[in-house]
């Protein structure tokens, strides 16, 4: 391994006794790391056992990786990314700056964003070229050193690692993958007492071996003492009664040893009646014992160390212990003699336990004011703010009122780093220390927008205290949209958001009646339009002086909001989509990157443009916005990007992969509160699963649902309603299926939705009343949805109507209906509901007796209905195609490309992607897109169902009976 100066833990020189089985471990990992896999190992015992000293010892034995070492401590667990630093500095220090080119673009970003101090003066990395986010740029780093030489990442006191490096680590081990990265962890037994959601993920039975440390046996021992007294072979009954005193714990037998030696012992029989009883309990009276032995200025550098911490300059431990550094280097030479502290560079204590024995000296109260000292001392001396900062967080009362300051810049440094919950903490402690009232509210506010970044409900009780106490109009524009942003995510009841809702009120009063700014007036109205929206039991009064939407030209923030929200209104209306799309052009000129304050400028411009079918547009803004809402650590948004995302897939009829996204973001942990938009990822599932053929599962979907339904109806209350209606169509109950459909009409008519685009639930309704014998019924409801679709001259819902006007009609009306929806149909992107209609052209033509045109509408369909992954309707299509003449291609036979045919075979036969790659001679990304197709068209979830789908058709049992949707 190379473990040089920079990457190798300094005064490691105890030899490694008793540990050949450990070792023999960690060589076996190592091989398969080597082989291309990647493994954590993590060891674990109490302190002093030689967790480290096994660590160091394998690297020095051990050339084939390339070593990067961080060794956490108590005080850098607030430090955003503080591990991550220690691993990757010295790294990129070394790096000549032709290097530094040569990394990946995202890696580069992630060096500049994370590693480097100042990195906050800088732009933050955003937009469609601004490479990757910290935690893939990070990934990037990380993998590319990898390629060049298997990684080796060692962690030492795991307990006391910062969250955000804890977070990558846990997200490395699952993207590494393949790649030969090894993970190695040292923590104490039982440190992490409480259930610790990350530390569960990196120490994953699957990929995690676990070595749990025991105390040496008495050959180990007597190998131990062996070493201390170099001319003489230890007798064994010497090295029993050593390990009898010890219970064979190196840290204390190391030092009953070497205070036998000094004492004059032997390590013969004769002498071990002299050797003194040494337990767990009293290896803090041994240190205090050495202390007791060093001058007063030494035991001040132990407490200006405990605190302060290993390694600093000596100009601080100077500073703070009120003394010159010539006596602090004094000082660090006589506690090297009574080996407290390790030889050469800054002083460092020779072990943890060290510091754990100093600390106990001192009271809660000794130790509020040491921090307190620490505090001023390094703030005085310029140490970074975060630095200070963690000081602060563990000081008593500080006086002066420099402390809020420091910790409101350690917050934008954290938060500029992508560590939310970091920054939350520093600002925490900053409004505890009484902050001067004009400091308050932006404090407040601040403190809601590194909240927004993952608990919306803990952000809106801040940002409602900002706005009750902010004057300043700039502050109050952006406090607005934060307060926005964090009422889309937060999941509190209806009752609890009252006081929100008499605040915007009162807001609203003020800026139509108090001569507020144009800005803040339009900002107020967008929050109002999308309060509604959410929430329609939270109206307010219509504004007695409306302002024109014709005459905003996007040119402010409150501008672009205010036309991105009429737009969407207009589309829910049926208004016609030129007009629509006009207003979103305007919306979308000269479009920041995403901000709290913005919120719901990029939302609505996204559904707008979603249910416009403008679907590549909506994928590459998804693209933009994922990467600039990672870089910010936006877990709620990234949350509902995700949902977008299954969405989007969804709408583009790709149903195996959006059942697959819909899955991968309702698996997803939030870390606090609850999922955003859990109703829409239930809404993909069920249609999903439908259109497999799985009724059962989707009933599992609507049955898992929490019995605690909201009080008033969202806006994804209706769109639940339509896919619950699909199902029991699915399940032979039309009456049902009615009533719900009934029910999601009433929803949406009340919310001004009655665009067909946005829910067709009068087609579907006319299919139900169809079933039930009602035709009359059901022409009404399908002339009322083709007027409106062509109202909205939105393609798809005008093929989606003329589609169910083909259905009920008769005769020779029937195929002519059924051809023109196919027609419009096939300009969009609705590829799913083109495979529908195709396949009902085909039979109404089958029912004519034209079996060419049959044919060629049905093979099409099916063909379709294969690439969509729609294997139900796939399934239906095939006794009409047969019956016609034609012939069903099996599953994944013709339906696959040559590419995808080749590389789904390898896949099969166990390579891996970069394998794959290799052996074609192609770009990964090209492998997964072909891997992607396979899925998509196969109707499988991944590759371990791969081998089933290429081998023949698989049945998907189903207890209930399919109809056609």
């Amino acid at each position: 391994m190379t473990c040089g100066p920079r990457h190798t833990e300094r005064g490691q020189d105890r030899p490694l006794v008793g540990r050949a089985s450990e070792l023999a471990e960690l060589e076996a990992l190592a091989a398969q790391v080597a082989a291309g896999r990647s493994r954590v190992v993590q060891i674990e015992g109490p302190a002093g056992i030689g967790k480290s000293a096994l660590l160091n010892g394998w690297c020095r034995r051990d050339r084939r990786f390339e070593v990067l070492w961080a060794r956490c401590r108590p005080l850098e667990r607030e430090f955003a990314f503080g591990a991550v630093r220690q691993l990757f500095r010295p790294v990129m220090e070394s790096v000549t700056e032709a290097g530094r080119a040569a990394l990946p673009e995202d890696a580069q970003a992630a060096a500049r964003r994370v590693l480097e101090d100042g990195a906050r003066t800088e732009p933050p990395a955003a937009g469609p070229h601004s490479g990757a986010t910290a935690l893939d740029g990070l990934d990037a780093l990380a993998l590319h050193l990898s390629d060049r030489r298997p990684l080796l990442l060692a962690i030492d006191n795991l307990q006391w690692i910062d969250t955000p490096s804890l977070r990558w680590l846990a997200r490395l081990v699952t993207r590494a993958d393949t790649r030969p990265v090894l993970v190695a962890v040292v923590n104490r037994t039982g440190e992490f007492r409480r259930p610790d959601p990350l530390f569960a993920e990196l120490v994953r039975p699957d990929h995690c071996h676990k070595i749990a440390l025991e105390p040496l046996d008495v050959p180990g021992v007597r190998q131990l003492a062996r070493h201390v007294w170099e001319a003489e072979e230890p007798d064994a009954a010497f090295a029993a009664a050593c390990h009898a005193a010890t219970g064979g714990h190196p840290l204390f037998l190391w030092g009953l040893l070497h205070h036998a030696q000094l004492a004059g012992v032997r390590p013969t029989a004769e002498f071990r009646d002299r050797l003194r009883s040494v337990t767990l309990s009293t290896l803090d009276q041994e240190i205090m014992h050495r202390l007791s032995q060093g001058s007063s200025e030494a035991v001040e550098l132990t407490r200006a160390l405990a605190v302060l911490g290993d390694r600093k300059p000596a100009e601080l431990l100077a500073a703070y212990c009120g003394s010159g550094e010539a006596v602090v280097r004094a000082a660090a030479a006589d506690l090297w003699s009574l080996g407290l502290l390790r030889s050469g560079g800054e002083p460092c204590f020779v072990h943890e336990v060290v510091r754990d024995t100093v600390l106990a000296t001192m009271s809660p109260e000794e130790l509020g004011r040491a921090h307190a000292g620490a505090a001023q001392v390094s703030h005085l001396a310029g140490r970074p703010d975060e630095e200070v900062a963690a000081h602060l967080l563990a000081a008593g009362p500080v006086e002066g009122a420099w402390a809020v300051p420091v910790l409101r810049r350690a917050a934008d440094e954290a938060l500029h780093r992508g560590a939310p919950d970091v920054a939350v903490t520093y600002l925490r402690s900053a409004l505890g220390r009484q902050p001067q009232a004009a400091e308050r509210g932006p404090l407040l506010l601040q403190l809601g927008v590194a909240a927004g970044h993952y608990d919306a409900d803990l952000a809106l009780s801040y940002v409602t205290g900002a706005l009750e106490v902010l004057t300043d109009r700039s502050a109050r524009r952006d406090a607005l949209g934060v307060l926005t942003y964090c009422l889309q995510f937060s999941r509190r009841p209806r009752g609890a958001l009252s006081g929100v809702d008499r605040l915007i009120a009162e807001l609203c009063g003020e800026t139509e009646h108090g001569g507020a700014d144009r800005e803040l007036v339009l900002r107020m109205r967008a929050l109002r339009s999308w309060r509604e929206y959410e929430r329609p039991a939270a109206r307010t009064p219509e504004p007695s002086t409306p302002v024109s939407v014709e005459g905003l030209v996007g040119r402010t923030p409150g501008e672009r909001q205010l036309l991105a929200l009429h737009a969407f209104h207009s589309l829910k209306a049926a208004v016609p989509a030129p007009y629509v799309a006009e207003l979103v052009d305007r919306a979308c000129v000269n479009l920041p990157v995403f901000s709290h304050d913005l919120f719901p400028l990029h939302y609505f411009v996204a559904q707008t443009l979603f249910y416009l079918d403008e679907l590549d547009r909506v994928d590459r803004f998804i693209r933009e916005l994922t990467q600039e809402v990672e870089v910010k650590g936006l877990e709620l948004l990234d949350s509902s990007l995700s949902v977008l995302q299954a969405a989007l897939a969804w709408q583009g009829g790709n149903v195996t992969e959006a059942l697959g996204a819909a899955r991968t973001a309702a698996a997803r942990r939030p870390a606090a509160g609850t999922r955003p938009y859990a109703t829409t990822l239930d809404i993909i599932r069920i249609n999903a699963l439908l259109e497999q053929g799985q009724l059962d599962a989707a009933e599992q979907v609507v049955l898992t649902r929490s019995p605690k339904e909201p009080q008033e109806a969202g806006w994804e209350r209706p769109l639940f309603l339509l896919s619950l209606a699909a199902l029991r169509m699915s399940q032979g109950e039309p009456r049902t299926a009615l009533a719900l459909l009934r029910e999601c009409g009433h929803h949406l008519d009340a919310a001004g939705t009655v665009n067909p685009a946005i829910c067709p639930w009068r087609s579907r309704a006319a299919a139900a009343h169809l079933a039930l014998g009602d035709g009359p019924a059901a022409h009404a409801l399908i002339e009322q949805e083709l007027d409106l679709a062509r109202q909205s001259r939105i393609p798809r819902a005008l093929g989606v109507a003329l589609r169910a006007a083909g259905r009920a009609a008769e005769g020779t009306r029937q195929p002519e209906l059924l051809d023109e929806a196919a027609h419009v149909l096939t300009a969009t992107p609705a590829r799913l509901d083109l495979a529908r209609t195709l396949g009902d052209l085909g039979v109404a033509l089958l029912r004519r007796d034209d079996r060419g045109g049959a044919r060629d509408a049905l093979q099409r369909g099916l063909e379709l209905a294969g690439e969509c992954g729609a294997t139900a309707l796939a399934d239906r299509l095939r006794g009409p195609l047969h019956e016609a003449g034609g012939r069903a291609a099996r599953p994944g036979g013709s339906l696959l490309t040559p590419g995808e045919e080749r590389v789904s075979t390898l896949a099969v036969q166990g390579y891996s992607n970069k394998q794959i790659a290799e052996l074609l001679v192609v770009s990964l990304r090209t492998v997964e897109t072909h891997l992607t197709g396979a899925y998509r068209k196969l109707g499988i979830a991944g590759r371990h169902h791969l081998a089933a789908a290429l081998a023949g058709p698989g049945a998907q049992p189903s207890s209930r009976r399919t109809s056609s949707r």
